[in-house]
């Protein structure tokens, strides 16, 4: 099979860009599950854009502050000044974004933004309706349940991607594969993620010598109820946050101002490492508490948090919710420039999540990612349009390492338990070295080859980590004289 367009991932940044492309060009989705099981599908917060243009220079403030000096600045104003056109592209095809009584949109604040200039739809459901809608939009055929096992790349040109598909390996063939295949969520043992989401596009990319960049930049979430069995765990917006909702201990006190003085308003890393810490030196369980917001608002502003912990035995905003920081967000990723480009790789684009296009620097800013998604991807789709390549001719062979072997399932587990250790929150130089050996001992075992690809980028998030022995943004470092 040959295609112009292979597009890795059908969340925001993968469907956005399918619907940029023209029906005259032979595309084609590919996910590893169903299209809807993606984080786009779970994002409870909402779109960030620039209220207006006189915010374009305050929104770049607000994420250049949050990347802690990080950031790429030419990337990060590249996406404000499109933040508004891609808002009307999505209205303008028919998307609805909540509005207030008279019609208007309505903007709502969440952390490190010092203003009102994120959009939600459905409430807390924002990603489950722009996925919806994404999805009725896009006019391109889709293959789910697929995984995609290798790419194929010649003479520095990407050619297609290998897949597993009902059972069986086989070749698609492409001028143009764009991967939006997400974030490394799966690597971790508490995370928010989709299940799908497991890093190995990264892997595979470290295999071809294909850059990552800032992959010891990992976000976690500082509100997520983790006391449940599934792999995903609940989370709970930072729009509650922003909103009013507040960090308590058992007692009730607000611990978070001894930490930083905009207290529950503080950047993501901030608000982890504080309760991480607090729970660590008082032994006291933390709560997040909803009991300022009217019973009928919270129902109508926060459906699915609401439905969700209501099946779990919680009645909100009445009872506190024990919360814990989780794994959230890759910050960094696949390096690529501006328009989605790999470079180096003639006809291989990566955008969303998966990407490092440098916007979020060493921490992302609330909102941020569904906005980078939306713009990077039309930046991507347009370049593919504008830059046609020449069709590679090269015969390639399916591959014969063995995708699963027996015990492979146990040393994931193993693996997802030594990086939630010694990898996550707070880091130290002895909890860095031993999930990296860990990490070498695995990979020197008999293993399956999805397996391999998880471990290599989990390697590549600790040789990240041990090379930055400063703390900044997300990434966290200290001695560990308590080991």
């Amino acid at each position: 099979m040959r295609y112009d367009v292979v597009i890795i991932g059908s969340g925001v940044a993968g469907l956005y860009a399918a619907i940029a492309l023209p029906k005259t060009l032979k595309v084609l989705i590919i996910n590893k599950s169903n299209p809807w099981e993606c984080n786009t599908y779970y994002a409870q917060g909402g779109v960030t854009t620039a209220y207006n243009d006189d915010d374009i220079e305050l929104h770049v403030r607000d994420t250049l502050d949050a990347g802690a000096g990080m950031c790429n600045a030419e990337a990060v104003r590249m996406m404000s000044e499109h933040s508004q056109e891609v808002i009307r592209d999505l209205i303008n095809r028919g998307f609805a974004f909540d509005k207030d009584e008279e019609g208007n949109l309505l903007y709502t604040k969440e952390a490190a933004h010092s203003r009102s200039r994120i959009l939600h739809a459905g409430g807390d459901a924002t990603g489950r309706y722009l996925h919806f809608f994404l999805l009725n939009q896009n006019p391109h055929p889709m293959l789910s349940n697929t995984t995609v096992v290798d790419l194929l790349i010649r003479n520095n040109q990407c050619c297609g991607v290998e897949v597993v598909s009902e059972g069986s390996r086989r070749i698609i063939l492409a001028d143009n594969v764009i991967i939006a295949s997400g974030g490394v969520g799966s690597l971790y043992e508490y995370h928010t993620n989709a299940s799908t989401i497991s890093g190995d596009i990264h892997g595979i990319c470290i295999e071809k010598g294909i850059a990552l960049e800032s992959m010891e930049m990992m976000q976690f979430h500082p509100t997520v109820f983790v006391a449940n069995n599934w792999a995903r765990k609940q989370l709970l917006s930072e729009a509650l946050r922003g909103e009013g909702a507040q960090v308590v201990d058992e007692n009730g006190y607000r611990f978070l101002f001894e930490y930083d003085p905009r207290g529950e308003l503080a950047p993501r890393d901030i608000v982890s490492r504080a309760i991480f810490d607090y729970k660590k030196r008082s032994a006291k369980q933390v709560f997040l508490s909803c009991e300022q917001f009217e019973s009928e608002y919270f129902k109508e502003r926060f459906p699915n948090i609401y439905k969700a912990l209501n099946d779990l035995g919680f009645h909100l905003p009445k009872d506190r919710v024990p919360i814990s920081p989780a794994f959230h967000y890759a910050v960094g990723g696949i390096k690529s420039d501006i328009n989605g480009n790999v470079p180096g790789i003639k006809g291989l684009y990566t955008v969303g999540e998966a990407a490092s296009t440098g916007v979020h620097g060493a921490n992302r800013l609330a909102s941020n990612s569904l906005l980078e998604g939306l713009v990077f991807a039309r930046k991507a789709a347009h370049s593919i349009i504008e830059n046609p390549v020449n069709s590679c001719n090269t015969r390639f062979e399916i591959g014969t390492e063995a995708l699963e072997m027996p015990g492979d399932k146990e040393k994931k587990d193993f693996l997802r338990r030594i990086m939630w250790e010694n990898v996550s929150i707070v880091r130290t130089p002895k909890g860095l070295q031993r999930a990296r050996e860990a990490i070498e001992e695995m990979l020197n075992q008999k293993i399956g080859r999805l397996l391999r690809l998880r471990l290599l980028s989990a390697r590549c998030i600790v040789e990240s980590a041990q090379k930055r022995s400063k703390s900044i943004g997300v990434h966290y470092m200290t001695q560990g004289v308590s080991e």
